[in-house]
């Protein structure tokens, strides 16, 4: 991805929730990268988890204490330069094995663990400041960013899609990366990663009273980025 130059930065913290799909990580990337600021893929590192849950021999029926007491002992190291994002596991570069499907099938279970999210919580906010702390801005994405981890931040953006257009985008990303992929497959999945995470008891999936809604079925990635950057200025988050 080539990196977007500008003389603007963008000063305070972006949200970016949603579902799977939507195009949150590309668009996030390029709109850190056009503001100089820092991007934080809050899902890496829930992804990280499971699948340290995962080498641990646990699955979905694992009691919760067994997760939890993985999550702890747990070394994250979160990269935020949007030109080359990165996540490791106790000292180990994973991202590329946090993208395989035994994790994704997984990831909605360990993420609805109550302990577990607040305890990425809380480092996604220290990530967070630490950033706005060194460049000024950032763009955080996730699925509860406006909603829990910073309610306060100054842009707040619910990206949305139907099931089957995030599908066929996701199945074209694995194609991509070289992973086996079945659309029907895909988009069972994607349904099922839905309903878990907007039914989960603890930050369930949503948009902030105040997020800017966006769908996305029709809009390409550059129309999507327009529109960020729009918002931005509306905000006086660009300067």
């Amino acid at each position: 991805m080539d990196v977007v130059t500008g003389s603007e930065k963008l000063r305070g913290a972006v949200a970016m929730d949603g579902p799977a799909g939507t195009g949150k990580s590309t668009v996030s990337r390029r709109l850190a990268q056009a503001g100089g600021a820092a991007y934080l893929d809050t899902g890496a590192m829930y992804r990280a988890v499971t699948l340290a849950v995962l080498r641990a021999g646990l699955g979905a029926d694992a009691p919760e204490a067994d997760v939890v007491a993985v999550a702890r002992a747990v070394r994250l190291q979160s990269g935020t330069d949007p030109a080359a994002p990165s996540i490791e596991l106790d000292g180990e570069d994973v991202e590329s094995q946090i993208r395989g499907a035994p994790v994704t099938r997984l990831v909605s279970a360990v993420s609805a663990v109550p302990a577990v999210r607040a305890q990425l919580v809380e480092r996604q906010r220290e990530l967070v400041a630490d950033a706005l702390a060194n460049s000024g801005g950032a763009v955080v994405e996730g699925r509860d960013i406006g909603s829990v981890v910073l309610p306060e931040a100054s842009l707040k953006v619910y990206l949305t899609a139907s099931p089957e257009v995030r599908a066929a985008r996701r199945a074209a990303q694995d194609r991509k990366a070289g992973r086996p992929t079945d659309l029907d497959a895909v988009l069972a999945d994607v349904r099922r990663r839905d309903e878990l995470d907007s039914t989960r008891a603890t930050s369930p999936l949503h948009a902030a009273t105040d997020a800017v809604v966006l769908d996305t079925d029709d809009l390409s990635v550059d129309a999507v980025l327009e529109k960020l950057l729009a918002l931005a200025h509306e905000r006086g988050l660009l300067t």
